[in-house]
């Protein structure tokens, strides 16, 4: 018994540690990307980002074949050698050399598609990202699994930092869309380069089409979820680039941005730490149903309130960050706002049937939710891009229902009880964005707006968190004192 508490107090130590590096690299690898495209977008033109989002389109598409399925087995597998990773890099090497001669080839077709002949000699130079790729999904299985976060901490920041500097410079001197490619590019090689110094692993010559066969019967059905979430998700992006053009697309891409920065940097540290000790622990289901509840609850205490508040800042920070220019933007970033909340509600319990290796059930899930997704789309299309924009709020509601049924049976952790733990932060959030909302009526200059909203939504949020003495805030508060106490007992 007691041998068990140890090990869950280690464990959750470890979760904690790796959290808190996950966390510093995505909060200054974003701030100092923030920066950057702030300087970028006010040197570019909203036609530039478009142009970029289409071919990123096909590069994200190319991208799913050599960076999901495989490597995610490779995390969830309880046992990995020397040849089960260089098998998989292999097979990765080659697929990203026949899907950039694919690229290449289709290149003239896609320009010619969109009308645009610059998108021909940017996508061919942009394909050439999936090699580094290659690299990078195998150096992270490596970190995922050690649970050293601490290495790609140092080479997101440099990559960051250069590839920024490329860009802005790139962009002043007056090349449009091209300072975005070579900062996409310069990424790329930047952190491939900076994790093979920092992370020991070196591919071996051993190969084995066992290992492979072994490792894609269970990543191949998140291999095909990955495509069909990508295509999905693109799918808006492909219909909006040419329906419309490519400033309609930039604006789009803008009003994304800033929704999609703040998810990623909350929910994206929790669950790529959270998938790794969900799996590690897959055999007590008890334990999962544990961390994936607080996953959740946690991220969607801190994710709420920031999105709620975003929706209700969006038209002042938009004006002051980037410009009148791009105030087409604003009613996008509202309606993301609104989607990504869901997020940590989705992929937790994703990363729970995963890791409990049922990628047959996250499959079906997935299926069942494009396929609403698709029709969702069809419907909204003939009424404008802002309604195609709507259609993923719904998708995104109809989702959060169809990913936590599952689990009802598996951890004994359905929407029902989920929704329960889930109502008292967006209850907290909705006040707080109504109370936010009505400081505009005052009429002051947007900086003063802004700074009035940012501060009043903080304090009100928190301090009914504390009034109400939500178990979430007091857990959070508990858990960085205990670890602050760790780090001063270590350091002594």
């Amino acid at each position: 018994m007691h041998h068990g508490m140890n090990e869950k107090a280690q464990m959750k130590h470890k979760i904690l540690s790796n959290l808190s590096w996950k966390f510093l690299e995505r909060g200054l690898v974003q701030g100092v990307q923030f920066i950057i495209s702030l300087f970028l977008a006010r040197l570019l033109l909203p036609a530039d980002y478009g142009v970029l989002a289409l071919v990123l389109i096909f590069i994200s598409i190319a991208n799913v074949f050599i960076q999901s399925g495989l490597n995610s087995s490779l995390i969830q597998k309880k046992s990995v050698e020397s040849i089960d990773l260089s098998s998989v890099f292999y097979v990765s090497l080659a697929l990203a050399t026949v899907l950039y001669g694919f690229l290449f080839v289709v290149a003239p077709v896609v320009a010619r598609f969109y009308g645009n002949e610059d998108l021909t000699l940017v996508l061919r130079i942009l394909a050439l990202t999936l090699f580094p790729g290659v690299f990078n999904s195998l150096q992270n299985a490596v970190v995922s699994r050690t649970m050293r976060f601490k290495k790609l901490f140092f080479s997101s920041i440099g990559a960051g930092v250069l590839s920024g500097i490329v860009g802005i410079i790139l962009a002043y001197l007056g090349y449009g869309v091209w300072a975005l490619v070579f900062q996409h590019l310069v990424s790329q090689v930047s952190i491939t380069i900076i994790l093979w110094i920092t992370v020991r692993w070196r591919p071996t010559l051993e190969f084995s089409f066992d290992r492979v066969k072994t490792l894609f019967s269970y990543g191949w059905k998140l291999l095909v979820s990955s495509l069909l979430d990508t295509i999905y998700r693109e799918l808006r992006s492909l219909i909006i680039g040419k329906v419309y053009s490519a400033s309609v697309l930039g604006f789009y891409n803008r009003g994304q941005h800033f929704p999609q920065l703040i998810a990623k940097n909350i929910n994206g540290p929790i669950q790529s730490v959270l998938f790794p000790a969900l799996a590690s622990q897959q055999d007590y289901s008890e334990r999962v149903k544990s961390m994936m509840r607080r996953s959740i609850v946690t991220s969607s205490f801190i994710v709420f309130p920031m999105m709620i508040g975003l929706a209700v800042v969006a038209k002042p920070l938009i004006t002051l960050l980037l410009t009148e220019r791009w105030l087409p933007a604003v009613p996008f970033m509202q309606m993301f706002c609104i989607s990504y909340a869901l997020w940590p509600i989705q992929t937790a319990n994703l990363q729970a049937i995963n890791a409990m290796g049922r990628s047959d059930i996250f499959l079906r899930l997935v299926i069942i939710e494009k396929a609403f997704g698709v029709v969702l789309l069809m419907i909204s299309l003939p009424f404008g891009v802002y309604y195609l924009a709507m259609s993923e709020i719904f998708t995104g509601m109809i989702a959060t229902f169809i990913y936590a049924k599952p689990n009802k049976k598996l951890l004994g952790y359905g929407y029902k009880e989920q929704a329960k733990d889930l109502l008292p932060p967006l209850c907290l959030s909705l006040i707080m964005g109504f109370a936010v909302f009505t400081i505009q009526y005052l009429h002051f200059s947007p900086i003063i707006t802004m700074s009035m909203q940012i501060m009043a939504g903080i304090v009100l949020y928190f301090g009914l968190a504390y009034l109400c003495k939500l178990e979430s805030f007091d857990y959070l508060l508990k858990t960085v004192r205990t670890y602050i106490k760790k780090r001063k007992k270590k350091r002594a």
